[in-house]
């Protein structure tokens, strides 16, 4: 059983429980996947000849960040100009981009997927559930297989979200026919994943969330299969909800997509939504009442340009927020401790619009930590304390970046933000960063057999 004893921490934000404090001057010391004891001067047993020590005089040490929505296979349509959705509805970019999806291979899949978890990793994200919606027939049903195989090459902790989309374009979806599936064909390859991969035990690595893609792009009895499965193996249940699309939901069913979900039962304490920035005061407060929670992902919103999600009247409804990435067709990166910055900052811009205050900095940190662990029902991430899961991030702050900013560790993620990689990243109890590298794999390397794939396909 692996041991690190982290010596001289500068500072520790920890949290017993109850909210964030921070410890100056202490020591870390985790056993196997979890954390072990934070206090100052740790003694190591002499009989531990498997401690690694690591001086982190200097470090602010974190929980890590917990990823509430993504779409990996997306790092394969970045930084396209002809792309821009700043002209668009979310309906007309999908019916543009679609297409492009549609033409990726397996081998993509798992590149793509490589390719966004070390970013994550690189930026201090621990825990990364992604929503694989994307199933090309030619691609095959093992994809969410290769992606579990990708988060066990390079160590992070993985929800897989498996999405599906089952409306075809002739019946109003934005969904290319080669990339549809049966209710009966989506809900199968839910059942075979549950089975295979989900793990409920508290330091698991690998759980299954179904997660159909969207309202406007599936029939009403998929989603109500999504309910009857998800309740029946005990797993989550997630979808994209208010990004545009509650005006086609209201047309076709006579309801807005709140209101539509809350009546098939895809709501509660074991559902999240993503998104929800055109969500009213009513709909946020039948969320917080149902406990279904919501992944902000806020850099998407400078590209709809449309309205900034209303974070505050979430936060005062008691509505639970997490944060998330979102596809990097919509955000050219996968770096949420970039987005942590981005959604307070947002939150500041429309501040003087709004009827409620904007949360303090610290708040978004929580967002990104112990919410994002809320929304995906783990009890032993997102916070640091003996006892929970020895998954954090270090930063050296003995840099000219952090001079004048260091007396407040809690707001110094969203006010200032990190405009770079971290010193260290661990997850369940081991290293899988340091120093800019992945121990034990080759980064360039990764990066050539991720271009050498995506060259494979025409974009």
């Amino acid at each position: 059983m692996a041991r690190y004893l982290l010596k001289n921490c500068a500072a520790v934000v920890v949290d017993d429980g109850f909210g964030p404090s921070v410890l100056r001057n202490v020591d870390i010391l985790t056993a196997g996947p979890a954390i072990h004891a934070i206090g100052a001067d740790l003694a190591v047993n002499n009989a531990a000849h498997d401690t690694i020590i690591r001086d982190a005089s200097g470090w602010f040490v974190y929980p890590g960040l917990v990823n509430t929505h993504h779409h990996f296979f997306q790092t394969f349509v970045r930084n396209r100009a002809e792309l821009d959705w700043t002209k668009l509805s979310v309906i007309e970019w999908l019916d543009r981009i679609y297409p492009i999806f549609s033409r990726l291979t397996e081998d993509c899949f798992y590149h793509s997927s490589v390719t966004a978890m070390a970013e994550l990793i690189k930026h201090g994200c621990t825990t990364a559930f992604d929503h694989q919606y994307c199933f090309p027939r030619h691609a095959g049903k093992r994809l969410i297989d290769r992606q579990f195989e990708a988060a066990e090459l390079l160590g992070i902790r993985f929800h897989a979200g498996r999405g599906g989309n089952t409306l075809p374009k002739s019946e109003g979806s934005t969904i290319p026919d080669a990339m549809l599936e049966t209710t009966d064909e989506f809900i199968a390859d839910c059942a075979r994943l549950i089975d295979t991969y989900h793990d409920a035990s508290p330091f698991s690595l690998r759980q299954v969330v179904v997660a159909p893609c969207q309202p406007v792009n599936a029939y009403r009895e998929t989603f109500v299969e999504s309910v009857a499965l998800a309740r029946d193996r005990g797993v989550l249940l997630h979808t994209h909800v208010g990004e545009g699309e509650s005006p086609v939901i209201e047309a076709r069913h006579g309801k807005r997509t709140v209101d539509y979900l809350e009546e098939i039962g895809f709501a509660g304490p074991d559902t999240f939504y993503a998104h929800c920035w055109e969500l009213n005061h009513t709909e946020l407060q039948t969320m917080a009442a149902s406990k279904t929670g919501v992944s902000h992902c806020p850099e998407p919103v400078y590209l709809v340009g449309a309205e900034v999600t209303d974070i505050p009247a979430m936060a005062a409804f008691g509505v639970r927020i997490g944060l998330g990435c979102d596809g990097a067709a919509s955000n050219d990166n996968s770096n949420l401790m970039h987005c942590v910055h981005s959604a307070y900052m947002l939150q500041c811009l429309v501040a003087s619009k709004r009827d409620h205050a904007v949360p303090p900095p610290s708040d978004f940190l929580h967002y990104a930590t112990r919410g994002g662990a809320d929304l995906l029902g783990r009890k032993h991430i997102g916070r640091l304390a003996p006892g929970m899961a020895a998954d954090l991030f270090a930063i050296d702050t003995r840099r000219m970046d952090y001079v004048g900013t260091r007396h407040d560790p809690l707001s110094l993620i969203a006010k200032v933000g990190i405009g770079m990689a971290t010193d260290l990243t661990m997850i369940n109890g081991r290293i899988v960063w340091e120093k800019g590298e992945f121990p034990g794999l080759d980064e360039a390397k990764l990066a050539a057999d991720a271009e050498a794939a995506l060259s494979t396909i025409e974009l």
